[in-house]
């Protein structure tokens, strides 16, 4: 098993927009779900079924595409990172991996 990729602290502590989206996408769903008098009632039905129970299932879906939205901001922003390590590395006369 290999050593995981050095780094350095403050390039771990670094607030960048795509950390402050993704913070957003996966606290929305906990604040919708848990302000329960946003949605505590009956009126508007869908098919017959009660607010209160259609508006927690689309939530469920909401929250799974935030969750695919927060993780390819994180992804990206790893990619990204590790291609700029991978340049600087290239051009202090180290090998790209």
């Amino acid at each position: 098993m290999s050593a995981p990729p050095p780094t350095s602290a403050r390039s771990q502590q670094i607030v960048t927009p795509a950390r402050v989206i993704t913070g957003l996408c996966l606290v929305a769903p906990f604040v919708a779900i848990l302000w329960v008098d946003s949605y505590a009632r009956i009126e508007p039905t869908l098919f017959g079924i009660p607010f209160f129970y259609w508006y927690q299932m689309l939530w469920v879906l909401i929250s799974a595409a935030l969750t695919v939205i927060a993780y390819r901001l994180v992804r990206r922003e790893q990619d990204r990172n590790q291609r700029a390590g991978a340049t600087a590395e290239t051009a202090e006369g180290g090998e790209a991996r």
